[in-house]
C-alpha cells in the first residue's frame, strides 16, 4: 500500500489497550486497509472503499447481543 501513500492506521474508540484489535487505514485513495493490531508488521488486507462501506453498513444493522 505504500505506493498509494502512507496508511494512517486507527482502531475503534471502543477498543481497549490490550492490542487485540482490528486496525483500519481509510486515508488511501479508493481503498481501505485492514490489519491485526497484534502484528502491525504483518500482512494487511485491502478492500475497495465502496465494498468496505457496504460491510460497515451491514455490521451496523446486524449486530449480535
Amino acid at each position: 500500500m505504500t505506493e498509494m501513500g502512507t496508511p494512517r492506521w486507527r482502531k475503534s474508540s471502543y477498543s481497549g489497550n490490550e492490542g487485540n484489535c482490528v486496525e483500519v487505514a481509510d486515508n488511501l485513495p479508493g481503498v481501505v486497509g485492514v490489519r491485526d493490531s497484534k502484528d502491525i508488521a504483518g500482512p494487511s488486507l485491502t478492500f475497495a472503499a465502496a465494498r468496505w462501506a457496504s460491510f460497515v453498513e451491514f455490521a451496523k444493522h446486524h449486530t449480535s447481543n
